[in-house]
């Protein structure tokens, strides 16, 4: 069987019961906020505008798919982490609902966001829900067998989770009203807002699986590294991926002056930089797409970003190799890792 269809049929097993768990707690008898859950379940790609039942695409599910591989990896039960993976998938949301707002996305997964449906607000209000909601799913995990021993270390590492996206997403706005961003104070960004929840999904499965210390320290460095190879992936997607496959406009990261990594590298560059710094101070349209792109091309923008996603993979694989040993080799975590160098959306 290929890596490929190893991580495939770990979900196919898996995420219909995680649909489940998530389900379970997003919900209330009271219709008099029947409402409020329904933005979740739009949100979530279970419900339409009108919040009929239907399947309107509910994203790739990896977080938690890592917190119950991880659980697997290190000998553990699954289900025992399906409470925790439902944690780790509404934190993720949370933040999503909130990001569409303060980035001002109109769109998500092809679907017009929530605060668009419903008016900010709401949409704020619906996040804060789903944020105070994922604690309430971490703390099922006792029902599921899992010690106070284990249930504090876990909500401690998501503590420091939510603390740190937001920390995350209070750089990424600033950067927005900067003219220059150095490419490590970027990193930085991306590791708070994005590479710590991946990281944490994975150290909760470990501890949930049993694992000691070092196993679990060596699988959140690992879940750190594929983190920043996620987002560099993003960027380049925002920049060059295909709009029909990424759901995403062509050239909206460039036009919301977006300080993603290409970008940034190619503002530091010492011929293109000035000159792209012009052009982005100014009032951009679609027609100035071409000749951003042509200044990206010429520092070499995409070549060196893609050599960061590499340089990543390559750690976060031997992260995965410490703390998993030969199994690393044939681990759905590798196969997922393997599978980001790839994706198109």
């Amino acid at each position: 069987m290929s890596e490929g269809n190893d991580f495939d049929s770990f979900g196919q097993q898996w995420l219909p019961l995680l649909e489940d768990e998530m389900r379970a707690v997003l919900t209330s008898q009271e219709s008099a906020v029947a409402e409020h859950y329904g933005m979740m379940h739009y949100h979530l790609g279970w419900v339409d505008e009108s919040l009929q039942a239907g399947e309107f695409g509910s994203g790739k599910r990896i977080r938690p798919l890592l917190c119950l591989m991880a659980c697997a990896s290190v000998g553990g039960d699954p289900a025992t982490a399906l409470s925790a993976a439902a944690a780790v998938e509404i934190l993720h949301n949370f933040s999503l609902i909130h990001d569409d707002i303060e980035d001002g996305d109109e769109t998500r997964r092809h679907r017009p966001t929530v605060w668009t449906l419903w008016g900010v607000p709401q949409a704020i209000n619906a996040g804060d829900g789903m944020f105070a909601l994922s604690f309430a799913a971490l703390l099922r995990s006792k029902q599921r067998g899992v010690g106070d021993r284990s249930l504090v270390a876990m909500l401690e590492r998501f503590t420091a989770c939510c603390t740190a996206l937001t920390e995350g997403q209070h750089l990424d706005i600033g950067f927005e009203d900067r003219e220059k961003v150095a490419v490590a104070d970027y990193l930085r960004m991306i590791e708070g807002k994005t590479a710590v929840l991946l990281a944490t999904a994975l150290s909760i499965g470990a501890l949930i699986g049993g694992a000691d210390q070092r196993t679990d320290e060596a699988l959140y460095g690992f879940g750190q590294h594929l983190g920043l190879a996620f987002q560099i992936q993003d960027d380049i997607l925002g920049i060059w991926g295909d709009p029909t496959v990424t759901g995403k406009a062509a050239g909206n990261d460039i036009l919301r002056r977006k300080k993603s990594l290409p970008l940034l590298y190619a503002l530091n560059h010492p011929t293109v930089g000035d000159p792209l710094a012009d052009m982005l101070a100014s009032s951009l349209g679609d027609e100035d797409l071409p000749a951003i792109h042509h200044l990206l091309d010429v520092a070499g923008a995409k070549a060196f970003a893609e050599e960061q996603l590499y340089n990543h993979h390559q750690s976060g694989l031997a992260g995965l190799k410490e703390a998993l040993g030969t199994d690393a080799l044939t681990s759905p975590l590798r196969s997922l890792a393997d599978g980001l160098l790839l994706r198109q959306a």
